[in-house]
């Protein structure tokens, strides 16, 4: 026997309430009771666009340099796309479709309001973070509430669920914005460079560029303005037969806009993808005709590929690294708190020992412990680079973008590494003295890698004859209240964020010098081709250093691509020759005396408050052998601890370090304190103490502090 049709609950033929009402049913309220249509994967379509897909592919849309660091094609960035776009609301369906057929239709109706439920409040936190101040508990709590009446919405009224199915078309238009109008788009439009006619003025010398990243000038000097040859004793060799142009400065902050002006000679003209099919007239452009182009590029894309074969290193970002990226990135945008991370600080260059383990081989440890450690914790991109560097027929262009000694900051002066927790604040006194003294230990080891660099040169005949530039794209600030790479209405941090070190030999230069003139990143480009004798046949903002030098004393600063600051060159010069004392400035740090001091030293007058260290784990078996000591201690304090108490941190019976209580930005007291001194740590068990420390001056006492 045929059954008759199932009415619309929609129609007007439904049942009616009193008053004329249409009642309500099962129907109205969710798919209909039977088979699960497909309404229900619209709807969750929908949502999940708005509240997943489309805020990640704004940001990695507006982030080129998240695939070009990870060396994705465009393949790969599509099915990154896809899984973004396709998998939550899949997964989601998938869970009502198990609800259904374990316990019914009922069941998987409510299943899909709550999972509806669930996106909502997702997308009302983003929400509720963009226009309301509300943050931590409050807004989960908003957000929530929200999110239900938003589900009891779309559960009474029909119109809801229309116009919630229609909202699925929604993720579609979010791709093809992705991948036609995002800067991202040029990783799928890019088309190559225009071949160039190049005309040559002399010579070809090999040339090699090496650009730092995150490097403040002022990182390189002592209280005097010289360079710390004792803290940095490759600079210092470096120098010794260079021209030190002290007075350099970068035109931006950003890497995507710094990188660009360097390598074009052009000052930033806006938010422009650092891609060849967006600069197509740049330094690899103007030498690839006449040189060999060895290049390992970062977070940038200016080689085109008929100059630049693809790199190992470039390979190294598979889709499972870049999944585990965007998760994290995911979970910032939805937590409830304002992110303490820059998203620019999970780009870390993978090591000697990563790339190995990536492709599914067993690092080899050699006799000695800490070297074959050591040689395994270089950057793999690094050891690439030192392995180019060798004398060839035609002239070579060996060029190297380096993240170092940019966040994250691992490293100390050895190459011995150290793991720390993320999401530290950069903010605030006690916060901006420790990413500082971090800051200062990975330029120790920064400068071990210059040495590795300068004797490969020397050794295998290069360092005569070639033109060798290095430099960095842009400082950071460490000061107080001005922290980050961001410059100020006042220019408060203009030394730290502006002025940068800048080598260059010239090729049978024997004799350090230094030069004063007026340098803007811009000059870089004509400078490297004056001395590779090659003529720039485009017009740029920069001049060469072989000519005179330019007659203006200010300096511009691009805070914004495109939007040029200007700054008085002369006033923060001075600041600048006045020395690594004038920058950054913080109060003197209490007890910090007591660096050094032995335990049985101290006047201890009892038992304080518990501290919980989080990584107190590590001191139980520390194995220096494979490359890592656990130099930064961190963990939380009870709120009977007073803010910026000093706690002295001691490992096997020395003080190795002295921290402040501080809160971080969810208001939590903690401590991280980094103990550069190696020499600490002994193989095996290890014995960690804290100590609150109090008094002052010569009546300074402590109290143990119980760690759990």
């Amino acid at each position: 026997m045929t059954e008759p049709p199932a009415q619309d609950p929609t129609s007007a033929t439904a049942p009616t309430g009193p008053g004329g009402a249409r009642a309500t049913d099962e129907r109205e309220a969710g798919p209909p009771a039977g088979k699960p249509t497909w309404h229900a994967l619209l709807e969750l379509i929908a949502l999940s666009g708005l509240g997943v897909a489309q805020p990640l592919l704004d940001v990695i849309g507006r982030s080129p340099d998240f695939f070009f660091f990870h060396g994705a094609g465009a393949v790969a960035v599509l099915a990154l796309v896809a899984i973004v776009v396709l998998l939550p609301p899949a997964l989601l369906w998938g869970v009502e479709l198990l609800a259904g057929l374990l316990a019914g239709a009922v069941v998987r109706r409510w299943a899909h309001r709550v999972l509806l439920a669930g996106l909502a409040t997702l997308l009302a936190v983003q929400a509720g973070k963009s226009l309301t101040d509300l943050r931590g508990p409050l807004l989960m709590v908003v957000a929530a509430v929200a999110a239900v009446a938003a589900v009891a919405g779309y559960a009474r009224f029909a119109v809801s669920r229309q116009v919630l199915r229609v909202a699925a078309v929604g993720p579609l238009v979010f791709v093809l914005l992705f991948v036609f109008a995002s800067p991202s788009s040029a990783v799928f439009l890019g088309r190559g460079a225009a071949e160039m006619s190049v005309r040559s003025t002399g010579p070809h010398p090999p040339v090699v560029v090496v650009i730092l990243d995150e490097f403040p000038l002022l990182s390189l000097l002592d209280e005097q303005g010289e360079l710390d040859a004792d803290r940095v004793p490759s600079f210092a060799d470096l120098a010794a037969g260079s021209t030190w142009y002290r007075n350099a400065t970068t035109v931006s902050g950003k890497t995507t806009s710094a990188v660009p002006a360097m390598l074009t000679g052009r000052y930033p003209a806006g938010a422009v993808t650092p891609h060849y099919s967006q600069y197509p007239e740049n330094l690899f452009t103007l030498l690839g005709p006449v040189y060999e182009i060895e290049a390992w590029e970062n977070v940038t894309q200016l080689c085109p590929p008929e100059h630049c074969r693809g790199r190992p290193g470039q390979a190294r970002g598979s889709l499972q690294v870049m999944l585990r990226e965007t998760a994290g990135l995911y979970g910032q945008l939805i937590s409830p708190t304002d992110s303490l991370d820059d998203p620019t600080a999970s780009f870390r260059e993978p090591t000697v020992a990563d790339e190995v383990r990536a492709n599914d081989k067993d690092p080899q440890a050699g006799p000695d412990f800490r070297m074959s450690r050591l040689t395994e914790n270089q950057p793999a991109r690094f050891t690439e680079f030192l392995g180019s560097l060798q004398p060839a027929e035609t002239p070579t262009l060996h060029f190297l973008h380096l993240l170092m000694p940019h966040s994250p900051w691992t490293y100390l002066p050895s190459g011995m590494r150290y793991h720390g927790p993320g999401g530290l604040p950069f903010d605030g006194t006690w916060w901006s003295r420790l990413a500082h003294q971090r800051h200062i230990e990975q330029v120790g080891y920064t400068d071990l890698l210059i040495g590795e660099m300068m004797r490969t040169l020397r050794s295998s005949g290069l360092y005569d004859d070639a033109l060798i530039v290095v430099t960095s794209d842009h400082g950071v600030s460490f000061s107080q209240d001005v922290s980050g790479r961001e410059m100020d209405a006042e220019f408060k941090a203009a030394p730290e964020l502006a002025w940068v070190p800048l080598f260059v030999k010239e090729p049978g230069q024997r004799v350090g010098r230094i030069d004063d003139r007026n340098w803007e990143h811009v000059d870089l480009l004509p400078t490297v081709a004056d001395h590779a004798g090659v003529a720039v046949p485009w017009r740029t903002d920069g001049i060469s250093a072989t000519g005179e030098p330019r007659q203006t004393t200010d300096k511009r600063f691009d805070d914004q691509p495109g939007e040029p600051m200007t700054v008085d060159g002369p006033v923060h010069f001075a600041a600048v020759r006045a020395g690594s004392g004038a920058y950054p400035v913080w109060p003197p740090l209490p007890a910090a005396d007591l660096i050094g001091t032995a335990v049985a030293d101290l006047t201890v007058t009892g038992v304080g408050p518990t501290a919980t260290v989080a990584n107190l784990s590590a001191f139980g078996d520390v194995q220096a052998e494979r490359g890592l000591l656990p130099a930064l201690v961190h963990g939380s304090l009870p709120d009977t601890v007073p803010d910026g108490a000093p706690i002295a941190i001691a490992v096997n019976g020395t003080v190795g370090t002295v921290v402040q209580a501080a809160r971080d930005g969810e208001g939590r007291l903690r401590f991280v304190g980094l103990i550069p001194d190696e020499d600490l740590f002994v193989p095996g068990a290890n014995e960690l103490e804290l100590f609150l420390v109090t008094g002052d001056g010569g009546a300074v006492s402590a109290q143990r502090m119980p760690t759990s």
